[in-house]
């Protein structure tokens, strides 16, 4: 049974096609939008290729700065990439127009810095995204310039690169990177803290979420004073997360970061194949159905299988509809503020209090495009 299962999330995730790869602008084009994302990553630098790759790196994490270009040819959430052996073109693919190495935390804190202190003060706000199982840098990379795009980040979008394989049948090996990659995590929010962030805003997908709480207990632990008042808000986006796990863990970390969101589908068919990866047949935290689990913890659960299509993984990010809908947020700011009477009718669908915990059933608005 266990080789079917393995064989079946295989074919799942595989399904995607070709791996993406970072693309330089050709010379001589302008690009229409370019999004700047900073970089740390505890991966390793292929010497192949000369990109970082899916090795565990050993001490300080590498920091860098991209430029991403965004193409104006696409639907929101899409990612489109150069075809193979063909030219790219910046009307209808992700390109790359700058990279610049970091010399270390100091540089990136330096970097990080100036680029926080061009913004007014109220604006100083910094989102780090971290990604989730089976990605390769460059899909990373590309998916949270996708995002600071297409949702509109405020301030500046840092990307934390754990080393994940970036192979389909290497899920237990990701696993474990998860767990090797929070020190790396943790010495990422200090710099990011350190170079003048008013607000932090954390967004982790899928495995990225568990590295995300992992990180937040590890720092409840040791009493961490100077990251977690900055903590602004946290954001788990299909989170591939026991939830006897998440439980405990929101325990150590004691009162959670808020707003505090847990985007869910019970259609997450990868998160399906997940749990009955873990030897039992329970959900993950990013496909539970029962809210009534975590009903004593202050969290805001957002159901958005109404918008899901394929394997329904990232739908948050890839949905046209609920990308619409959610860019609408820093509008409405009560959808998730502590006045729960003021959430009914900003969001199409159902919002329910659960003790606790609040849940927000979306659906999507009549006459709009998915």
């Amino acid at each position: 049974m266990l080789r079917i299962v393995c064989f079946a999330f295989f074919v799942l995730l595989a399904a995607c096609g070709p791996r993406g790869t970072l693309t330089a602008m050709p010379p001589g084009v302008q690009p229409t939008t370019v999004r700047t994302v900073f970089v740390g990553t505890t991966r390793t630098v292929d010497p192949d290729t000369g990109i970082f790759g899916g090795g565990r790196l050993r001490g300080e994490p590498n920091f860098a700065r991209y430029d991403v270009s965004i193409p104006p040819d696409r639907e929101l959430g899409d990612i489109t990439w150069p075809p193979e052996g063909g030219k790219p073109d910046a009307a209808t693919d992700f390109l790359t127009t700058n990279v610049v190495p970091l010399a270390g935390p100091s540089t990136f804190r330096a970097e990080l810095a100036r680029s926080l202190a061009a913004l007014p003060a109220a604006e100083r706000e910094v989102t780090v995204f971290t990604h989730g199982f089976n990605n390769t840098f460059a899909e990373s990379l590309y998916r949270v310039a996708q995002m600071s795009n297409d949702l509109e980040f405020p301030g500046v979008t840092v990307l934390y690169s754990w080393p994940s394989l970036g192979k389909p049948l290497a899920y237990v090996r990701d696993r474990d990177s998860v767990l090797y990659a929070r020190d790396g995590f943790e010495q990422l929010l200090n710099e990011v803290a350190a170079a003048g962030a008013q607000r932090i805003v954390i967004v982790g997908h899928s495995m990225g979420g568990a590295l995300t709480m992992e990180t937040l207990r590890q720092m409840a632990i040791r009493g961490d004073r100077k990251v977690r008042p900055k903590i602004a808000g946290v954001l788990l986006l299909s989170p591939d997360l026991d939830v006897d796990v998440f439980h405990a863990q929101a325990i150590s970390i004691g009162k959670l970061p808020q707003p505090f969101v847990i985007f869910t589908s019970r259609r997450d068919r990868a998160l399906a194949l997940a749990a009955r990866l873990t030897g039992v047949r329970r959900e993950r935290l990013g496909n539970l159905r029962d809210v009534s689990q975590v009903a004593d913890l202050e969290v805001t659960v957002v159901d958005v299988a109404a918008f899901s299509t394929g394997s329904g993984h990232l739908v948050a990010a890839t949905s046209p509809a609920l990308i619409r809908i959610l860019s609408r947020i820093g509008d409405i700011d009560a959808a998730f503020g502590a006045d729960r009477s003021g959430r009914a009718g900003l969001l199409p669908g159902f919002v329910l209090t659960f003790q606790s915990a609040t849940s927000i059933i979306l659906t999507p608005i009549i006459g709009a495009r998915q």
